[in-house]
């Protein structure tokens, strides 16, 4: 067999990602992820990330941290806690994530706070309700909300402390996004409009959000993909109306950001 021809089968069966929105709980959305060897760059959620991890060690890289979650883990990222995802680009990952309003953690935990500071959780008693919730999370005989909530409920109990995580935000940075967002992005003339030099900013800007000023840009743009998807039927119109050259400059950014393709987050 020729080289194309074994990069063509590689290409069928990696990356073999769905997308799912569920109307309850805030607005509960799932990854399922199978054999996924596309690294997530350096990102955030407003959302609890909870991933269960079905192969290969799954690593997350936090600012100060790297961690290796083994198989039958649950790895967990806060709301608004920068992290990335290597995958291993030869056999690649797959795992299950919810991605779980923190608003129903906090009602759970009695209106209080939640934060977990572990990040990878062993517990096969969760791990294994998770797992079948992941398998029958469209099965009309199982009552998935109040199994879901019954599982989150003895995860917060066990494993979440009573802290609020504060993400920085400052009047430096919002000018920045609000103003450069849709715009081609120079360090260098976004530094000398806050009187830095280049490196200063860059610096600055990551010290404060965790995030190099492109990162960051894209992200926004993405979150700003995720909303237009819903609305607009024409995907060109929002890769451009996002900042982004034409569909397959978005789409490939998206499933980097998202792990799916503009089109199969419309039809999750």
């Amino acid at each position: 067999m020729n080289i194309k021809g074994v990069d063509n089968i590689l290409a069928d069966t990696h990356n073999i990602s769905t997308y799912h929105k569920i109307p309850i709980l805030d607005g509960l959305e799932l990854l399922n992820a199978k054999k996924h060897t596309i690294d997530f760059p350096f990102h955030t959620h407003d959302t609890f990330n909870i991933a269960l991890i079905l192969n290969q060690t799954f690593y997350t890289k936090l600012n100060d941290k790297f961690l290796q979650a083994p198989i039958g883990t649950l790895s967990i990222t806060n709301p608004h806690e920068v992290h990335a995802t290597p995958c291993d680009n030869k056999l690649g990952n797959s795992f299950f994530t919810f991605y779980v309003s923190p608003d129903v953690l906090k009602t759970l935990n009695k209106g209080r706070d939640v934060f977990f500071e572990d990040k990878i959780i062993y517990d096969h008693d969760i791990f294994s309700s998770f797992y079948y919730l992941s398998n029958h999370f469209n099965n009309p005989e199982v009552n998935f909300e109040k199994e879901l909530l019954s599982v989150l409920e003895k995860l917060v109990a066990r494993y979440a402390i009573n802290l609020h995580f504060e993400y920085k935000k400052t009047a430096l940075f919002q000018s920045f996004i609000s103003e450069n967002l849709m715009e081609k992005f120079s360090l260098t003339d976004t530094a000398k409009r806050f009187g830095l030099d280049k490196y200063k900013f860059l610096r600055l800007f990551k010290h404060e959000t965790g995030l190099t000023p492109n990162n960051y840009i894209l992200l926004q743009r993405i979150e700003k993909c995720k909303k237009l998807i819903t609305k607009e039927t024409d995907l060109m119109d929002v890769a451009i109306e996002t900042g982004f050259y034409d569909v397959a400059h978005l789409s490939r950014h998206f499933k980097r950001f998202t792990g799916v393709t503009p089109s199969e987050y419309k039809k999750a």
